[in-house]
């Protein structure tokens, strides 16, 4: 629903059912969080973050387009630097609806040049990823029907998306429960800080440890990533 500020109170208009469905899913309600703390309870490190991470939803992506795109902007780049070109790529191509912007369409993106990409900022290799991604035949909304190893095997595929790019899409657009970005470096980092014993784990390590999670693998990478945050 809409809640807007009018005279003597707040206005509410409810939403349609696919705004409502679009919102459940940013909000993270797809995943049983409820599940995972009753299992967490026999996971120590788990089982010490439930209360500083009490009402914590890790947030999903509705859009299985802009989460691909989102994550080529993200490549081996800082969160700072990706946002930044992300903005400018939504500002050039996105349609505005007052003073918010919505993501530029595939289509939109299919006819621009690709010098016209890199002018948002993009490097030379990414521009050509992100036309390329919007100018092919990957369907998008078929993934979901795949297997999660049928789901990496056709993102991989493409033209400069690799496993670290499927492993966020099963994470993130499809909410997989046992998607584990093993590859990502903030995954690394936070597995090391908690099971690493003062040792910063590498990939094969961090991907041998999402095992011990079982289908627990998606929630508790989100929650381990957000427990090491809090200590900074």
């Amino acid at each position: 629903m809409r809640i807007e500020a009018a005279p003597g109170g707040v206005r509410v208009e409810p939403c349609d059912e696919e705004i409502a469905a679009e919102a459940a899913w940013l909000l993270g309600v797809p995943l049983d969080l409820d599940g995972f703390w009753a299992w967490a309870r026999g996971e120590p490190v788990l089982a010490a973050l439930a209360e500083p991470l009490r009402g914590y939803r890790p947030p999903l992506v509705p859009d299985r387009w802009e989460m691909l795109v989102t994550l080529i902007t993200a490549q081996q780049v800082s969160l700072r630097s990706a946002f930044a070109v992300r903005s400018r790529l939504i500002e050039r191509f996105g349609t505005r609806h007052g003073a918010a912007w919505a993501f530029p369409s595939r289509a939109r993106i299919a006819a621009a040049a690709e010098g016209e990409i890199r002018a948002a900022g993009l490097s030379r290799r990414k521009a050509e990823y992100v036309t390329g991604l919007a100018r092919g035949d990957l369907d998008l909304h078929a993934l979901a029907a795949l297997a999660d190893a049928e789901v990496v095997a056709a993102i991989t595929a493409q033209r400069g998306l690799g496993r670290w790019t499927a492993d966020w899409f099963l994470a993130r657009a499809l909410a997989r429960p046992h998607a584990w970005p093993a590859g990502d470096l903030g995954v690394r980092k936070a597995v090391s800080f908690f099971y690493g014993c003062g040792r910063e784990l590498d990939e094969t390590e961090v991907r041998a440890m999402g095992e011990r999670f079982g289908p627990w693998r998606n929630v508790a990478c989100h929650m381990l990533l957000a427990g090491a945050r809090l200590h900074g």
